[in-house]
């Protein structure tokens, strides 16, 4: 496609796109469709880009983070590309899909993440010392509102799950809170882990493997009669060992295996004392192995439980859900390796974990999103470039009137953290709330 430019080469005529989202899968979508020539306008709902890539990945890996960030540095230097901050898009947003479709975007690239909490319905979830990871997640990586809500993180803790984000809760239990105990509950058996060994590494020092082999034990004629190897299943959880983190607490970290919480009971102040589990059995049925409810039920003391199941999509957004996933078409017109890309509307596209959540890592997103882009780029060609109106979108911008974050904004707001780290003796430093980054960026006046 060619596009007519006045002398010194600026574009007069482009495709036109608006991205909702700025982790991993939105800003390198976003700088692919650039790089193609389109002028892309990303939406952020937090202050900072990066989403789970600033927010999510643990905070003591600072070499990528550092290079993660490097990298969304770039994406911003694109001149065709444009960054609002502080916004948030959805049908109780500050805009709305229609408003974007009114300002003149011609497609939609969707790449918020899963910003639903995905919980499983049990009585006593709102008891006091009830969470969801996503939430413990964000507020031990300083992420505004999260990272000033009250946590009743007590002496004994459940973790629901068997992932990487099990262990990173684990992790933070045991390392930062220094708990007396962490249990570690799993709905499946010891040979259906999916946690990865570097990220054991950091918690199997306190691992007590007396209580790992006794809880091996009792399930052991479980696992037999669905062909699984106890052993096998031990020596894995226990590859970490060679590289363990020496540990720096007494805490105590052992697994409850084929476990299913089915509610929590709590006291008179509404605070979480106990909650309850069922015994599950493993079913071989169509080459794969299911867990299922045996009915026995029993108790455990803890005054916390973090459920590590997974995440869904913001059903407030205004595209329909289903299965925690914002709908795709059956049957795409620009499909990308096999996957579609699109929502029920035609000029709304979905990458990343909004198009299928909790899945893969920060790779797996940046891929994602850049395959949404070529849906996106694809779908573009039928129709015409046009002169796009970024009058109009600084305009509404500022309608909103709220702080709202632009590129170079971002800038002083690193080099603050920067100073802010170097004269504490840091090696990171991050502002745990969004008045002192506003101020730093000057677009608020200070207390």
């Amino acid at each position: 496609m060619t596009f007519s430019t006045y002398q010194g080469g600026i574009v007069t005529s482009q495709y036109f796109v608006a991205v909702v989202g700025a982790g991993p899968a939105g800003l390198f979508g976003a700088r692919e469709l650039a790089n193609q020539g389109a002028r892309v306008v990303v939406f952020n709902r937090d202050i900072k880009p990066g989403g789970l890539a600033e927010y999510g990945i643990y905070p003591n890996k600072h070499t990528m983070k550092s290079g993660l960030r490097k990298q969304f540095r770039q994406v911003l230097e694109v001149p065709n590309l444009d960054y609002y901050g502080n916004v948030t898009v959805g049908t109780e947003g500050d805009l709305k899909l229609d408003d974007l479709r009114a300002l003149g975007f011609q497609a939609i690239l969707v790449t918020a993440g899963a910003q639903g909490t995905k919980w499983l319905g049990l009585p006593g979830e709102d008891l006091v010392g009830v969470y969801h990871a996503k939430d413990v997640v964000y507020f031990y990586n300083k992420l505004p509102p999260y990272s000033h809500k009250p946590y009743r993180f007590g002496r004994r803790c459940a973790v629901i799950g068997a992932g990487n984000v099990m262990l990173d809760i684990a992790h933070f239990l045991i390392r930062e809170k220094k708990v007396d105990e962490v249990i570690a509950v799993v709905r499946r058996g010891p040979a259906e882990i999916k946690f990865d060994k570097k990220e054991m590494e950091y918690v199997i020092d306190n691992l007590d493997q007396n209580a790992l082999d006794a809880e091996i034990e009792r399930v052991t004629p479980i696992m037999q009669a669905v062909n699984q190897d106890p052993a096998a299943a031990r020596a894995t959880i226990l590859e970490a060992l060679p590289k363990a983190l020496p540990k720096i607490s007494d805490t105590k970290f052992r697994f409850e295996f084929l476990a299913s919480p089915v509610q929590m009971f709590g006291d008179a102040n509404g605070n979480l004392t106990q909650v309850e589990l069922e015994d599950n059995t493993l079913i071989a049925k169509d080459g794969d192995t299911k867990a299922r409810g045996t009915g026995n039920k029993r108790r455990l003391d803890v005054e916390t439980v973090v459920f590590a199941i997974g995440d869904k999509v913001d059903e407030l957004f205004g595209l329909p859900v289903e299965w925690n996933e914002f709908v795709k078409s059956a049957s795409p017109r620009y499909p990308i390796d096999g996957n579609s890309y699109e929502s029920p509307f035609e000029d709304v596209f979905v990458g990343g974990w909004s198009r299928k959540a909790s899945s893969g890592l920060v790779g797996y997103a940046r891929k994602d999103g850049t395959n949404a882009s070529k849906a996106v780029w694809q779908y573009l060609q039928t129709k015409q470039p046009i002169e796009v109106n970024m009058d109009a979108v600084v305009e509404r911008i500022r309608d909103l009137n709220k702080p709202v974050v632009a590129k170079e904004d971002i800038k002083r707001l690193e080099a603050v953290e920067q100073a802010e780290a170097q004269k504490r003796g840091l090696e990171e430093f991050k502002f745990d709330n969004n008045d002192d980054m506003l101020q730093a960026m000057g677009l608020m006046e200070t207390a």
